[in-house]
């Protein structure tokens, strides 16, 4: 049989789009607008006038921003034909259905294609959920069938997965590739397997939010909040499954799970109990959050709505705050809270470090006032608060006491053993552990109702979250206090238990993880991972860049905190980053880790 060829832009010119829902109008508009004649196909007469209507609003909006002539705009639409019956896809040199995720549906749909379409046509499915070898093995001619998945929105959303099985041929994957080139998207080649890489790391990382907050460790606002303060992400994941549909999500989990067999794609129970009762998201008007009608994105007050205002109750009165430490974290800390006012201790093994540490505070201060972001008199000011001791006794008076020492449990544990003995009575004792429980700290002293986890990001002044972490002994106004404070500091508190990984590393490393692990299975590369993360799902940073920053030393450490806490096989390290970091390839900082960076 022959294939198209890809020596000419005009391979694939007239092409059907089969289901004009949100994602087909989306698809069918990209094409258009790329010149290609469209058949848009669709059984009912509603949703064909509906995409009709939505070309020409997006088009006239192109007009509007000069993106698009007026003449121009009349042939994106003279270009796209609309119809109810299958027949009319006889001449496509491409089809891509994008039908409800339903096996039996699409396999129908794709027999039926068998006799309408000339031998050469592709037929592209827009799952991202189901087998394409499954689909393509119903073929009368499988080896023309292939993915071919596009985001939502389409016109917006750069990346394409182009899906091949074992039996699709390499000339319809060309085809289709360089058919995405020419629409100005990114295609990423990849395999068969459920979600392929996009989805197939998103769905796991948001299977494991509903779970959280299924299990009451946190509220959907602190954990939407957590990953979008923490990690850059444009939605929080509570949000974001409800703007995908929760039912859509529970298909492709349920599928994710079915080929992996893997806990963490089995779909957590609430989705389940959010799809049966109607419960779906935005599209319903309800789903994790309450929405203001059925399709708004505009998110209304419900029982579950934390009131504005609203205080833990009587906090303790804090002036002066203690930093134990001379590295980055503790250098930042110590910047934000002088910069808020409050005088500091910086504290550090030796003067000479706690002089330096207090330098490079004094850089970042420069650095903030280079570019704007401070007068020189208020950086003068920040400093000025800041006296640096070498020695804890230093913290006689403070009102709360902060460490950001190494992550090591014994070196913590000595060090709240020193502020028992040294700090006032009433003051606040935190530790900004990232991975280590906190109990273990509080048990260090004579009075754990006053120890709390304050986990700041890095770098400090920068990122706004704090995850406030309270332990089982944690009083309710050590709790208020440090709520209080974050305020005061400008940061976003959210809370959480005093458990591994708490919001941001728990559900950021497995996802990492399994990144890894779709390298190590040679799915795709790692090129490609980070391009499809970055595309689809808006991450600032792909998953390999993001572990070479954060040093893949770090990273294996946190992973087997958390594999040790829950004891699920899906959390286990792989093997691949364990090597790496056995071979002394930490990411940046060695200049080498997944990838290879210049040394200065």
């Amino acid at each position: 049989m022959d294939l198209p060829s890809t020596s000419s832009q005009s391979t694939l010119q007239t092409i059907a789009v089969v289901g004009l829902g949100t994602m087909g109008t989306g698809i069918a508009e990209v094409l258009a607008q790329a010149g290609r004649e469209v058949i848009g196909i669709d059984i009912s007469d509603t949703a064909t006038r509906r995409a009709t209507a939505a070309l020409a609003a997006a088009t006239a909006r192109s007009v509007t921003r000069e993106r698009l002539t007026e003449q121009e705009r009349e042939g994106v639409l003279a270009r796209f034909r609309t119809f109810t019956e299958l027949s009319a896809a006889a001449d496509a040199d491409l089809v891509i259905e994008v039908v409800p995720e339903d096996y039996e549906l699409k396999q129908r749909l794709f027999r039926e294609l068998d006799a309408i379409v000339r031998p050469d046509t592709i037929l592209a499915t827009g799952t991202n959920a189901l087998s394409v070898t499954r689909l393509a093995a119903e073929s009368q001619r499988p080896e023309r069938v292939l993915g071919l998945h596009f985001f939502n929105p389409a016109p917006a959303m750069k990346l394409v997965e182009v899906v091949s099985c074992v039996l699709t041929a390499p000339p319809a994957v060309e085809a289709v590739t360089a058919l995405a080139r020419e629409l100005g998207k990114e295609p990423v080649s990849v395999g068969d397997r459920p979600g392929f890489v996009a989805d197939g790391l998103l769905f796991g990382y948001l299977n494991q939010a509903a779970a959280m907050y299924e299990s009451k460790y946190a509220s959907r606002e602190d954990i939407d909040a957590a990953m979008r303060l923490g990690c850059g992400l444009p939605m929080g994941p509570l949000a974001l499954l409800d703007l995908i549909g929760v039912d859509t999500a529970r298909t492709v989990l349920e599928a994710m799970y079915a080929s992996s067999g893997d806990r963490l794609h089995a779909p957590a129970p609430i989705l389940g109990q959010l799809a049966e009762a109607g419960l779906t998201g935005q599209k319903s008007g309800r789903g994790f959050y309450t929405y203001e009608e059925p399709g708004s994105s505009t998110i209304v007050r419900d029982a579950q709505t934390p009131l504005d205002g609203a205080r833990l109750g009587e906090g303790r009165p804090v002036t002066s705050v203690g930093v134990a430490g001379s590295g980055t974290m503790a250098s930042g800390i110590a910047q934000v809270f002088a910069q808020a006012g409050f005088a500091v201790v910086l504290a550090a093994r030796s003067q000479e470090k706690a002089d330096a540490a207090k330098a490079a505070i004094g850089k970042s201060l420069g650095r903030a006032v280079s570019k704007g972001r401070l007068t020189e008199e208020n950086a003068a000011q920040t400093l000025d608060r800041i006296t640096p001791a070498g020695s804890l006794d230093a913290f006689a008076d403070v009102d709360l006491a902060v460490e950001a020492v190494a992550e090591d449990l014994a070196v913590k544990q000595e060090l709240f053993a020193a502020f028992d003995k040294i700090c006032k009575p009433g003051a606040v004792l935190a530790t900004t552990t990232s991975s280590l429980p906190v109990i273990a700290c509080a048990r260090a002293t004579t009075r754990p109702q006053d120890v709390i986890g304050m986990h700041f990001f890095n770098p400090a002044p920068a990122m706004k979250l704090v995850e406030v972490v309270r332990t089982v002994l944690t009083s309710d106004d050590v709790h208020a206090t440090v709520r209080e404070i974050c305020t005061k500091v400008r940061k976003h508190p959210v809370d959480c238990g005093d458990r591994a990984g708490f919001i941001v590393n728990a559900l950021l490393f497995p996802y990492l993880n399994n990144a890894v692990k779709m390298v190590e299975q040679h799915y795709a590369s790692l090129d490609d991972i980070d391009a499809a993360m970055r595309l689809g799902g808006g991450y600032p940073m792909g998953p390999f860049e993001l572990l070479d920053v954060v040093g893949l030393d770090v990273s294996l450490a946190i992973e087997k905190v958390l594999h040790k806490e829950f004891r699920d096989p899906g959390l286990a390290p792989s093997p691949l980053l364990e090597h790496l970091v056995a071979a002394g390839c930490l990411g940046r900082k060695t200049g080498r880790g997944f990838r290879e960076y210049a040394r200065r």
